[in-house]
């Protein structure tokens, strides 16, 4: 049979101060209120640890029950606490509320109510409850919440994308940071491994992959590589990846990879464009080097036949002797004159820092070159070929371009084989971005395993003929190279000899 803890001797009112005395000792928050049908608020009980906790003294626990939670409770929740009261009375709905208390000792304090309700025999309602004190996991959530603005508006002032790899699903959380690098939605997205890897350009591929891989197998402090990725719009972005594994399991097998990207590209441009700027200085230098060993040589060679001589016309006495060597002085001197005027046409191509550059139709200006040449051309009986298109254009000087055309055309008639027709064919092609023109010829050719480190120099002839100076394929060389574009040579003895012209438009 049950157990009668209250004999029938024991008074009712014992059985309450007992279950009273027994609350009391609970750590809980625990109370009851009471609120009467026109709305004044009691507390029948309240558990010891109640009192403690809200630091109340013995005057405040005799005191007015409304004016005590107004002295304790933050204004601006005061109001609010009493409402959800009245609404919880009127929905006989359980009570929840959350409220901030300004304690002597404690200071500012947050607290979670709940309870329920029941009525009482006058329409009123009684509520039995607990009080938790929330403070500390408040604290918590609000520290949370500023560090993940923090974080956010880190990720979003950053230039940098941030990436999670889980290991075993192969899927990745990438930042909206990195969704925009590669001109994508600006959101933040989870994907397969492949959405990322399969943008990687194919000559990056291995060492991303191999770099990726000495950090998992733990033979690197972290995972660094720089990669070309491929954006929504099909154009390759240089993107520096970072990360480290942040989680392994008890074997030590990688689990998490985190890490972040950023987009580069803008340096990577700049140090290629100081790369470039660094040749062409490079390229300048060796070419004003060059310029002053010419001037250096050949000033002094006239100079030395200028002062040899005078010496003999000084000091000889028969007047014959005197009068041929004012001849070979007079040669000399026009000799002279002919060197400094080469070496002023080639100061005007390289002192012309920004030479005029238009689009010109390739095939008229190649005509007009074969106009002025025709009776040359028809004297050696020379066959054109012509394989440019008619709307064919180049970005380029229009006194170079008859100059190089005039002098590529005139040497494959100049050094053309005494027993061949001479040809001449022209064709116009692109290969790399550039557009060509290739001149080949069907002529003498030239050793380029004997000559071709000295082709292009200035006065270098490689066949006996009276009219070769060694100016034309100088001069041609820097016209084309002052424009930005280049020039290849191919040709074999006997055979002929094809030039490329190529046209950085």
């Amino acid at each position: 049979m049950p157990l009668d803890i209250f004999p029938n001797s024991l008074q009712q009112v014992d059985k309450i101060n007992f279950f009273n005395k027994l609350l009391s000792q609970i750590p809980d928050l625990i109370f009851q209120m009471t609120v009467s049908e026109d709305g004044k608020v009691k507390f029948p009980f309240l558990s010891e640890s109640v009192i403690n906790h809200f630091e109340l003294t013995e005057s405040e626990i005799n005191l007015d029950t409304i004016e005590v939670m107004k002295n304790k409770i933050v204004p601006e929740d005061f109001q609010k606490l009493l409402d959800s009261i009245v609404l919880s009375k009127k929905n006989k709905q359980d009570w929840i509320f959350e409220f901030r208390c300004n304690l002597p000792v404690k200071g500012l304090r947050w607290f979670r109510v709940r309870a329920t309700i029941e009525e009482d025999t006058n329409k009123g309602a009684v509520f039995y409850g607990r009080v938790n004190d929330n403070t500390e996991s408040r604290i918590q959530a609000q520290k949370l919440k500023i560090s993940e603005e923090r974080y956010q508006f880190a990720l979003e002032a950053s230039s940098e994308g941030i990436w999670d790899l889980d290991l075993n699903t192969k899927k990745v959380f990438f930042s909206s940071q990195s969704m925009k690098m590669l001109h994508f939605e600006e959101k933040d997205a989870v994907l397969d491994i492949a959405a990322w890897d399969d943008r990687i350009h194919p000559d990056d591929r291995e060492k991303y992959e191999k770099d990726i891989l000495l950090h998992l197998e733990n033979k690197t402090p972290f995972y660094k590589n720089l990669q070309r990725v491929l954006t929504a719009d099909n154009q390759y972005k240089w993107v520096l990846s970072r990360g480290k594994i942040i989680d392994r399991d008890e074997d030590g097998t990688p689990l998490r990879l985190i890490g972040t990207h950023t987009d580069i590209s803008k340096q990577i441009e700049k140090e290629q464009e100081l790369k470039r700027t660094l040749e062409i200085f490079s390229e300048q230098n060796k070419k004003l080097l060059n310029f002053a060993h010419i001037v250096s040589h050949n000033l002094r060679s006239h100079a030395g036949n200028f002062k040899m001589l005078l010496d003999i016309i000084e000091t000889e006495e028969d007047l014959e002797i005197k009068e041929e060597t004012l001849k070979y002085l007079r040669i000399n001197s026009n000799d002279l004159s002919e060197t400094i005027e080469n070496l002023k046409e080639l100061v005007d191509i390289h002192s012309d820092l920004k030479p005029t550059k238009e689009h010109l139709n390739l095939k008229d200006y190649l005509k007009k070159m074969l106009n002025l040449l025709s009776e040359e051309f028809n004297k050696h009986k020379v066959e054109v070929k012509i394989a440019i298109p008619k709307d064919t254009t180049v970005y380029f000087n229009p006194a170079y371009l008859e100059s190089i055309l005039l002098n590529f055309s005139t040497n494959a008639v100049k050094y053309s084989h005494p027993d061949k027709t001479p040809i001449i064919h022209y064709d116009f092609y692109y290969e790399d971005g550039y557009k060509i023109l290739s001149i080949a010829d069907n002529g003498l050719g030239i050793d380029l395993e004997k000559h071709g480190d000295s082709l292009f120099g200035m006065y270098k002839t490689f066949h006996r003929h009276p009219n070769s100076r060694g100016l034309g394929l100088f001069m041609s060389k820097n016209q084309i190279e002052a424009m930005g574009g280049r020039i290849t040579v191919e040709s074999k003895v006997n055979l002929g000899t094809i030039f490329k012209i190529y046209f950085n438009d």
